[in-house]
Parts: C-alpha cells; sequence; structure tokens
C-alpha cells in the first residue's frame, strides 16, 4: 500500500530509513518458534500493530521470534508461497490472480475491511460520484494493480468504462502532486494516504470508494500452503498477537503512533500528519458502520463477489474456488 506522491513529502521522509528498518524485529531464541513477517516496501505508521505487538512483547509472550522484511506486494506474495517469508501482509486482489497461476498462497486474517484504494479530487473539481467522471483526467501510477481494479468497479458502476475517462499515467506515483496542481482532475490513491495529506494542506477533498459497489478483499495477512501445516500453531499465535494490538490502536492510536516512531524516529518530526494518517488507517481495519465484524474475520461471501468481478475484467487468469484462497481457522475463537 504504500505509495509515496512526488510533493507530499512526509511519507518519503520513511524512505530514508527503510534499508536500516528492513530486518527489524527478534532474532532467534530457542524454545521459541522464529517467523519471517513481511511487510510493505517502506516501514510506515501503517504497519503500527505489527510494531506494537513486537515492542509490547506479545510476540514474545506467545513464543515467538519474529522478524520483520520489507518487500513490494508482488515479490512479498511470491516469497511467501516459495516459503521463503512465513507471514505476510498483501492485498486481496494481489492474491486472487497469483493463486489462480498456481501461486500456493491463502489469506489467513483480514486487515483492511474497507478497501483502501480510493479514488480521489479537490472539492473544487465537481466530482460527488463516479458518473461525475465522465471525460475527465484521471492520475493513475500504471494499469495494473488494486487500483486500476477499483477505478473500474468505480467506472463500471455509473456504466462508464476507462475509454470514457482520460487516463494520464505516473509511473513515479505523482499523481496526488498532479492533482494539487491542476493537471488531472482526479487520481487514484489510498484512503490513509493522499486524501489526508491533502486535507493536512489546506485542500478539501471528495473521496470515491469502491466498497458499495463490489467488496473487493483490502490487504491481510497471508502465509504459504506448504508453511502452515509445519507452524501453523505459531502463525495461530501471530495472528492473535498482531489483533490484539490493532485493538489497542483502535481504542488508542496513540500507542501505535510512539510504537511506529520507536522504529521509524523520522515519524516523529511530523507527529500531527503521521496521527491523522493513522487514524485513517484504523477506520480503514474497521470498515463502514458499527457492530461489524470482528477485527481479523474474513468476508467469504465478499471473496466470492471479489472473484467473479475479476474474473469479469479477465484477471483471472485460471478459475479459482474461495477455499483455495482463503481459511479462517488459524483466527482467535
Amino acid at each position: 500500500m504504500n505509495r509515496r506522491p512526488a510533493a507530499l513529502v512526509s511519507l518519503v521522509l520513511v524512505a530514508m530509513v527503510a534499508t536500516a528498518c528492513a530486518g527489524t524485529g527478534a532474532t532467534s531464541t530457542p524454545g521459541r518458534t522464529a517467523l519471517t513477517v513481511g511487510l510493505g516496501y517502506i516501514p510506515s505508521v501503517q504497519f503500527a500493530p505489527f510494531y506494537l505487538a513486537d515492542q509490547a512483547g506479545y510476540y514474545r509472550d506467545a513464543g515467538l521470534d519474529v522478524t520483520f522484511q520489507n518487500k513490494i506486494d508482488p515479490d512479498l506474495v511470491t516469497l511467501v508461497g516459495q516459503g521463503a517469508i512465513d507471514v505476510g501482509l498483501a492485498d486481496g486482489t494481489s492474491l486472487i490472480p497469483a493463486v489462480s497461476q498456481g501461486i500456493p498462497v491463502q489469506y489467513i486474517a483480514t486487515i483492511y475491511r474497507a478497501f483502501p484504494s480510493v479514488v480521489f479530487a479537490k472539492a473544487s473539481a465537481g466530482i460527488a460520484g463516479a458518473a461525475d467522471l465522465k471525460g475527465r483526467k484521471i492520475g493513475i501510477p500504471g494499469r495494473y494493480g488494486s487500483s486500476w481494479v477499483m477505478l473500474q468497479a468505480l467506472l463500471g458502476s455509473a456504466g462508464l468504462t476507462p475509454d470514457d475517462v482520460e487516463i494520464v499515467e505516473y509511473p513515479d506515483f505523482g499523481q496526488a502532486a498532479a492533482v494539487q496542481q491542476g493537471a488531472v482532475d482526479a487520481a487514484t490513491g489510498f484512503v490513509n494516504n493522499e486524501p489526508v495529506q491533502l486535507e493536512l494542506n489546506g485542500i478539501p477533498t471528495t473521496i470515491l470508494q469502491v466498497d458499495g459497489i463490489v467488496p473487493l478483499p483490502g490487504p491481510g495477512l497471508i502465509s504459504g500452503k506448504a508453511t502452515i501445516p509445519g507452524k501453523q500453531v505459531a502463525i495461530t499465535a501471530f495472528v492473535g498477537a498482531t489483533l490484539r494490538a490493532m485493538g489497542e490502536i483502535a481504542t488508542d492510536p496513540s500507542n501505535g503512533l510512539d510504537a511506529a516512531i520507536a522504529v521509524v524516529p523520522d515519524l516523529g518530526k511530523d507527529r500531527d500528519t503521521q496521527a491523522a494518517i493513522l487514524d485513517a488507517t484504523v477506520a480503514a481495519w474497521k470498515g463502514s458502520g458499527t457492530g461489524g465484524p470482528s477485527l481479523g474475520s474474513i468476508d467469504q461471501a465478499g471473496w466470492s463477489a471479489s472473484v467473479a468481478f475479476m474474473t469479469s475484467l479477465g484477471l483471472v487468469p485460471n478459475p479459482v474456488k474461495v477455499e483455495d484462497l482463503i481459511r479462517d481457522d488459524l483466527l482467535p475463537r
């Protein structure tokens, strides 16, 4: 999920410490099970539950020695499938085509209940719904990944296709700067990143989300089909400890912010921005409404709808069943 808009520099600071933080976590200790956990490419406040669970000793108390690695999403899915990484945080829309091509991975816990990829625009652009995108310039990193799937769903909900808009590609992820500068009317991004920073810069923003159109699966924990049998107890304990930390952060986000700053000290230079990003992240963990599913639970019906939708777009090379994609027996009972 880590995308860096060129003109919004507060998250770029994190990249400066990416290499230093790529191997954070415990070393192997007798009597504990070592787990290698893959997170997104750039260490950030979005990974606060993992940092808090590590620093608070929840992983240690569960008999685990956890080591974090930072990888881009496609590499992480492949490495988890190969068993080089035990558990990873990956997007559900990346998992579906990967499994359909024979990569042996499964989704074991939901982290983001609300799909975090969104289309955002300045409020002054007059884009209140998907139909208002017709004929507009839309900035995207490229025609791939979760943002591209989401954009097609949004357009389709208004009877539109990508041919009805002007797509402008920003391979360097500079589409947020393009919105800010007026070079495009709207752009794809993440609900807990670009819109948050635009608002903090005094630019009122409109956000279009896909959840009411098709329940695309957001980022969650994945593990390899060959890894799980040998480490099922440890992976179950890891999931429980991580969800415990998520719950604590949802109740008091300052716990997560402090944990993230301990790992990435540069985040403390702009604490207010990072706090706003974390607040938006927590909202995405919970999803819409109140009294909904518990943290971590997996929406099987939503996955079925997502498989059908992505198949209709030609993004699923080979038929795949939901039971091949998910398993919920590693969640806390």
